[in-house]
């Protein structure tokens, strides 16, 4: 998978989805390329979470993040990403694929907002999985 400008709450869902269908077709490894990522929030990071904690469920390696720059590197990183994640500053060449949006059935805009506050509780949930300390932290979101 190749995160091109925001990795956000926004494209959270069809990150959600497409890994799902792909885990459901028989894919265990998974790539997520970088480079071209200008930021993510932790709702997008915490979807990563949840498929790199399924795949360890599963029995299979860690989720492959390539071209990750310092910035998203830290970002994953403050948050203990790094212990489940194979996170490379380098990495081959992306896939040539399609938006992942284009593969998904449109919601309606009552359907869009449950499925993302589904995706957002799910992610942070993972969060908290994947690094026991980010409970404070998501407490705190939570609070604010």
């Amino acid at each position: 998978m190749k995160v091109e400008g925001k990795g956000s709450f926004l494209n959270s869902d069809n990150l959600n989805a497409f890994a799902r269908a792909m885990l459901d077709q028989g894919y265990r490894q998974f790539v997520v390329d970088l480079a071209d990522c200008a930021m993510m929030d932790s709702t997008f990071m915490g979807t990563m979470a949840r498929l790199a904690l399924r795949l360890r469920e599963l029995g299979h390696g860690p989720l492959h993040i390539v071209h990750c720059g310092s910035r998203n590197q830290q970002l994953l990183s403050g948050l203990g990403l790094d212990r489940i994640f194979d996170i490379s500053a380098s990495g081959g060449g992306s896939p040539d694929c399609g938006p992942l949006g284009q593969t998904l059935v449109a919601q309606s805009p009552e359907e869009r907002k449950k499925t993302q506050t589904e995706t957002m509780l799910q992610a942070h949930e993972a969060l908290c999985e994947a690094a026991p300390e980010n409970i404070l932290v998501t407490k705190t979101f939570s609070i604010s």
